[in-house]
């Protein structure tokens, strides 16, 4: 049985999945995308042999390079893994570790992939002379024990075979690099360069290795404690070369100059019969020409030349089973080049593994052309696609869902399958879009308007997404296609009621932007091409009425699905005038595909409308008719009108707010988010009116159980009716989608739900606006979220439920805030985000004009002009006559286009659009200015976050270098930067459901303090991640993280040190190299880094996250002060100072005089001026520290008590010195109390605090951990194991309090004079005692009583699971990091 079509076939990993084949030859491996049949088969076969316990169950092999058991045990590793030797097929015998559990075809994958394989393919596994089924489990083959040799076999080479082979020695020789995937757009991982040390990291790319900002150190040498200039507080220098150093891995070297088929292919049939394949060409470095034959036995020189052919073996004869091992006979440059690329130092697994989708890289360093990005692979016959090889990405989507989910193995696969199909169909739709806004593909309806063409290929179906006259314009069209993606996301959800076998059936869907056109990509339902109708509508508002068992149970399936939806059944009157029953919008369609499936489409109208911007909806065609006609009957049914005071049904005074509103399209739909929370505040209204209900109940009436709640049946329904419940039996709210679109009738006997469903929508509107903005505001003066960036704020703020038209109500809520001073970095971001998102949208129709040779110039204009060049845009037939004078050539293509209008915009006239895109969506009242300069004085924006941000929302690269952006005379930026524009794709998110079911429940148990449970399931859910997505995924790197968390508290350092850089390094590669999450991991790891000694090399890490976030943010954020802080405690003399002065100003703005955090920077200061003998200064700041303890914590607190007595001990070291002084002795003789001095222990410690990795308890109690099996952290005085432990090891307050105990230099307390302290000291003491009265003056007379929001951040034991972007690195608490990390995790 052969399998070296396996390797083969994984070509490209992302490539392979768009060129999936229809069939399998016998003894091939299944590609990467299985299809329906083969899968359920091992599944089956898997079921039948493995066991269900998941501690049993093992991962496959990542790619064929990591074990699938390194997330086990050691003990479990020894029970399930053996040692066995590989030996054969002309290779040098080796040892691998293998696992019981593991199929063959698992073995037969991590071989080939091994160094001493490749590229060798079409190998079969033999023991004892015996093949391998490669189905069965190692563990149940006869014969396999410990040290048992198995033996390659090779086996005959088939057509198929021989292409598989040729793309794995393709594979080798192109041998990709980082520049690689800079070329494709994807984020690059810098992690393994800044781990190198300075000599590798002192030459970024594209620089020329001469720039004064080089760090000066040998790697050899422990580095200066000086940090580069770039990082230092109150530096103005932003240095993108840094941001991605060059990397140690070489390019690879040349081997061919040539490799292709050859002119003589295809086969004559006398040759076809004697065995023949094909036949290849190939140029040798030393310019010899060759012809090779393939055969089933492997490939040998022929005596055919360009101009005659002769396949008979040309004289030596030479034949080997392997290409590369022919080449290296014939060439001594490809043997050559081969033993270097083998040589060459390798890349981490994670680094080289394609990621299921592309992360965008807005910066790259200019990359050497090559001449082919593929080598060989268009000439080998491996690229593009036939007609016969188009995916039918619907079958493989539909076939993974049906796919059994009786247990976990099951279900892990059907979650990897989805993964890859919608993967696979991702990477599709964008070379779809890239061929059609291109011009590469002709539309299917030439005949109609252009903006309703419609376009195949590669087996992606491509529109515009609607007709632009019902959908107000272009922004109309685009909302409805990011709508559609939204409703199919929802009803994906459902679970157990669509997306199964027999349920609702979603089509594959995503929607890309590309060069300022925005595409629908879909899938096709099966026959809805078909001319003789292979698809039945069964569902619809078109629909005429029909009966039957297909349509019973479609609408069986609507309903289900609009309960899970929060969807209302309701009718509204056809087109015939008579009434439909809908579980759905309007819009919504119901297909009986013609392969039996029920496929639900046309789902944009799927969530309920946003009153806040239906201002005349009341007034709509046929509704307001309706409720009038209605009214009577109504009344005489007993209704009763349920509507609020106000005007219309609004809250009086609400109008003042600016809203209700028009908006530029009428598809303004709440988020998921926002019902959710609706309906949750509205279950908790039910329940508080019925304990006030019941309590004025007499005992004597009748009591029913309503969700636990006790009262009588009239009550009940009483309370529903008055809060909108569709039901007067129990409490449900649900939302009818269809109110205020235009065009829909309701009849009249719907005219009081169509009351009650208005009201709903309002009353859920006003929600918005009151409740949950006001909340976001609190949460932000909390430090509960802290948003680094656009994308950051924009998943705050949607997890709240607020949509982005909102912005303009934040910005006036944060400005009308008793405490906006210190949300500056919320304004900040809240403008920048305005105006990066309005700027979208004038590029979007500004380069719909442009032709593709002036793509680059235009683009290049457009950027300027928003970063606020004042100089009039040159004619851009003047640009190339410039550079041909200075180059000899031109740039801009040669051929200036007749409709150059784009040249022509200024950039007052491009902010003027800003401002008016601004006004007219987000009701923007304040003046943006006439240029981006007006923002930078006023909100402190970077020019350089504002074009960050553009560039990740339009898809544009550009070459890394330094921008002076602040330049006036200058062009910033060139057409030579625009390295390219790649496709900004929506895609549907595929859950992982067991993984974040188990990482759900390892975040509960760490809440309850309970971390050995939690540590075994973040092992578990770690390696079910691994399972799904090779880990290449966001889930899987907050949970790694939570791991190494957990890890490091329990005394791992090792091992949270191992796992937390995977974490880095996943980060970098699924969400950005500069993304926010990127930004805290790393300063996470320069924590753990520093627990295991390595200062050096924590302070680099720490360098970059600073320097990362000046980029993305700027100086002035609260996490900021996180940053300095950390770089201060691992800095010495007045570099220290410099860092933890800037923390305490950062806290200071942001967090207020009063706060903890502002007193914990005070006290490092404060610790850190005792370093350098300023005694006095460190006085003062330690007295501020300690009059915010007792004003928000009592005197008896620990965190005080500790605080009182630094303040004494720095008090007696002062009177020390003064004495000394005075005597004529040396100050510096005098050692300072042991108090005075942090030792390591204390800084690794305070590193955790800082960045929330331990959390110090408000309370005085210590909670130890019993039958503890791991070594804690070293210097840690006492025990620190529980089964139910506390959340960090004993505080820091109370190692300091004992500590503070030990006498210094023979010295005690007593020892010092106090006439002498206080004749030294007297000034400071009536400060001290001003502060204290002061501070008892805040306490409202009461020590100890801290504020709500204080008392509240001091009292939690273990809160709920904080939101990724709601968690404060700077607080002292322990949170997890949420189900999502692809937002800040601040």
């Amino acid at each position: 049985m052969s399998f070296g079509s396996a390797e083969g076939e994984r070509i490209d990993g992302r490539r392979e999945l768009i060129r999936r084949k229809t069939k399998q030859e016998e003894g091939e491996l299944q590609p990467h995308c299985q299809h329906r049949a083969t899968t359920e088969r091992q599944c089956k076969d898997m079921k039948e042999t493995r066991s269900e316990d998941p501690a049993v169950g093992v991962p496959l092999p990542a790619n064929g390079i990591s074990s699938p058991s390194i997330e086990k045990k050691e003990e479990f590793e020894d029970d399930v893994s053996l040692p066995v030797k590989i030996q054969g097929a002309g290779i040098e015998p080796f040892e691998l570790q293998v696992s019981r559990f593991w199929q063959v075809q698992e073995l037969s994958r991590l071989v080939l992939s091994r160094e001493e394989v490749s590229p060798r393919t079409c190998l079969s596994l033999t023991l004892g002379g015996a093949t391998l089924h490669p189905l069965a489990e190692l563990g149940f083959i006869e014969g396999l024990k410990p040290g048992t040799t198995i033996k390659l076999i090779e086996e005959p080479y088939s057509l198929r075979a021989v292409q598989s082979h040729l793309a794995q020695v393709q594979k080798l020789l192109r041998a990709g690099g980082v520049l690689d995937s800079l070329r494709e757009g994807h984020s690059p991982s810098c992690l393994n360069t800044v781990l190198q040390g300075p000599t590798t990291e002192a030459t970024p790319a594209g620089h020329n290795g001469r720039s004064s900002r080089r760090p000066a150190s040998d790697a050899r040498v422990e580095p200066p404690a000086d940090p580069p200039e770039y990082v230092l507080p109150g530096s103005r220098e932003r240095p993108l070369l840094w941001l991605q150093p060059s990397s140690p891995h070489t390019e690879a070297p040349p081997c061919l100059l040539d490799l292709s088929l050859s002119r003589w292919n295809p086969p004559p049939g006398n040759r076809k019969l004697q065995g023949d394949l094909l036949y290849l060409s190939v140029c040798t470095l030393e310019g010899r020409r060759c012809d090779i034959t393939s055969c089933p036995k492997g490939f040998y020189l022929n005596q055919s030349t360009v101009e005659q052919f002769d396949s008979r073996p040309a004289s030596p004869s030479l034949l080997c089973h392997c290409l590369a091992d022919l080449l290296s006979q014939l060439s001594p440059g490809f043997k050559k080049g081969l033993a270097a690329l083998r040589s060459r130092p390798q890349r981490l697994p994670l680094e080289m593994m394609a990621t299921p989708y592309r992360t965008l890289s807005w910066l790259a360093p200019p990359c050497p052309h090559r001449p082919l990005h593929d080598p060989c692979g268009c000439r080998l016959g491996l690229d593009g696609h036939t007609p016969a090889q188009t995916p039918d990405w619907n079958e493989e989507l539909q076939a993974a869902r049906d796919l059994p989910q009786s247990s976990r193995e099951e279900r892990l696969l059907r979650a990897q399958a989805l993964l890859q199909v919608n993967s696979g169909f991702v990477w599709a739709a964008a070379q779809a879009a890239q061929a059609v806004i291109d011009g590469c593909v002709a539309p299917i309806n030439a005949s109609e308007d252009p903006h309703l063409h419609a376009f195949m290929w590669g087996g992606v179906f491509l529109s515009r997404g609607g007709e632009t006259g019902l959908l107000t314009g272009e922004r109309g069209v685009r909302a409805a296609a990011r709508l559609e993606l939204a409703g199919v996301q929802a009803y994906s959800d459902l679970g157990g009621a669509a997306g199964v076998a027999g349920g609702l059936h979603t089509l594959p869907t995503a929607v890309v932007d590309y060069r300022g056109v925005r595409l629908a990509a879909q899938g096709l339902a099966p026959g809805s091409l078909e001319e003789d109708g292979g698809t039945r509508l069964l569902y619809g508002l078109s629909v005429p009425p029909q009966e039957g068992t297909p349509r019973r149970r479609l609408l069986e399936l609507l309903a289900q699905a609009a309960k899970g939806l929060g969807l209302q059944k309701h009718s509204v009157l056809s087109p015939r005038g008579h009434a439909v029953p809908l579980f759905s919008s309007t819009l919504t369609r119901g297909l009986l595909g013609a392969d039996g499936r029920f496929y639900i489409t046309d789902l944009s109208r799927s969530l309920p409308p946003d009153a806040n911007f239906h201002p005349g909806a009341s007034d709509t065609e046929g509704q307001g008719k309706a409720e009038t006609d209605g009214e009577a009957e109504a009344q005489q049914n007993g209704e009763t009108e349920v509507v609020e005071a106000g005007e219309e049904g609004w809250p009086l005074g609400y109008s003042s707010l600016g809203l209700p509103r028009l908006f530029p399209h009428h598809l303004c739909r709440l988020r998921p988010e926002l019902v959710s929370a609706f309906i949750q505040h509205k279950s908790s209204q039910f329940k508080r009116c019925m304990k006030e209900r019941v309590k004025g109940k007499s005992e004597g009436e009748e009591e029913c159980t309503v969700n636990g709640e006790q009262g009588g049946v009239e009550t009940v329904r009483a309370v529903c009716k008055e809060l909108g419940s569709v039901s007067d039996i129990i409490f449900e709210i649900r939302f009818n989608p269809d109110i205020y679109s235009p065009g829909v009738q309701f009849p009249q006997s719907e005219s009081g739900a169509v009351r009650v469903q208005e009201r709903l929508l309002r009353e859920a509107a006003v929600f918005l606006v009151t409740k949950q903005i006001p909340a976001f505001v609190a949460d932000c003066l909390q430090r509960r979220v802290a948003p680094l960036d656009g994308s950051s704020l924009t998943w705050v703020l949607h997890q709240r439920g607020i949509n982005i038209r909102y912005l303009g109500k934040v910005v006036r809520a944060v400005h009308q805030s008793q405490h906006s001073e210190r949300l500056t970095h919320i304004t900040r971001l809240l403008y920048s985000e305005m105006v990066v998102r309005s700027a979208r949208r004038i590029l979007n129709s500004f380069l719909q004009g442009v032709e593709m040779s002036s793509l680059s110039a235009a683009v290049c204009h457009f950027l300027c002009c928003l970063l606020g060049l004042q100089s009039s845009p040159a004619p851009v037939a003047e640009e190339p006559k410039r550079r041909s004078r200075r180059r000899g050539r031109g740039v801009t293509g040669g051929v200036v286009s007749d409709s150059m209008g784009w040249s022509m915009l200024s950039g007052a006239e491009l902010w003027c659009l800003i401002s008016l895109d601004a006004r007219e969506t987000y009701d923007l009242e304040d003046d943006l200015g006439s240029s981006i300069d007006h923002l930078v004085e006023q909100y402190k924006i970077q020019k350089l976050s504002v074009l960050r941000e553009l560039c990740l929302k339009t898809g544009i690269q550009l070459q890394l270098r330094e921008y002076s952006l602040d330049s006036r005379h200058k062009p910033p930026i060139t057409p030579d930067d625009i390295l390219n524009i790649f496709p900004v794709i929506k895609h549907l998110t595929m859950t992982t459901a067991d993984a974040s079911q188990v990482l759900r429940s390892a975040e509960a148990n760490m809440q309850k303090g309970q971390l050995l449970e939690a540590y075994e399931q973040l092992k578990e859910a770690v390696f079910l991640f691994t399972r799904v997505c090779d880990d290449l995924h966001p889930e899987a790197c907050a949970c790694l993280s939570l791991l190494a968390r957990v890890a490091h508290i329990l005394g791992h350092s090792a091992e949270a040190r191992s796992v937390q850089l995977k974490a880095v390094l996943i980060s970098e590669r699924v969400l950005g190299f500069d993304h926010p999450n990127t930004i805290q991991q790393y300063a996470v790891l320069a924590v753990y880094v520093c627990a295991g000694g390595e200062s050096a090399l924590a302070r680099r890490l720490l360098y970059r996250a600073r320097l990362l976030l000046l980029v993305v943010h700027g100086e002035e954020h609260p996490y900021t002060a996180t940053l300095d802080s950390s770089i201060g405690l691992l800095l010495q003399g007045e570099l220290s100072l410099q860092f933890l002065r800037s923390a305490l100003r950062l806290n200071t703005k942001f967090c207020g005089n009063e706060d903890l955090q502002t007193a914990l920077s005070h006290h490092l200061l404060a610790q850190a001026l005792c370093t350098v003998g300023e005694y006095r200064s460190a006085v003062t700041h330690e007295r501020e520290a300690l009059a915010v303890y007792q004003a928000q914590l009592g005197d008896d607190h620990q965190r005080t008590r500790v605080s009182s007595d630094f303040l004494r001990a720095i008090t007696q070291q002062a009177v020390r010195v003064e004495r000394s002084l005075r005597q004529g002795g040396d100050p510096v003789d005098i050692m300072p109390p042991q108090i005075l001095a942090p030792t390591v222990e204390n800084i690794l410690e305070q590193l955790a605090v800082l960045n929330g990795i331990l959390r110090v308890t408000p309370g005085n109690l210590t909670k130890e951990i019993k039958d503890k099996s791991i070594t804690p952290l070293p210097d840690v005085n006492g025990p620190v194991a529980n089964e139910k432990m506390a959340t960090a090891e004993p505080s820091i307050e109370m190692r300091e309090s004992q500590r503070s105990t030990l006498p210094s230099n023979g010295e005690t307390a007593s020892e010092v004079p106090a006439n002498e302290e206080k004749a030294l000291n007297e000034e400071l003491a009536n400060k001290e005692a001003e502060v204290k009265a002061t501070a008892n003056e805040n306490a409202g007379g009461e020590k100890g009583n801290p504020p709500p929001h204080q008392e509240e951040a001091a009292t939690n034991e273990m809160t709920a699971p904080q939101d990724p972007a709601t968690h404060n690195p700077g607080s002292t608490e322990m949170a997890s990091e949420g189900p999502n990390p692809t937002a800040n995790e601040q």
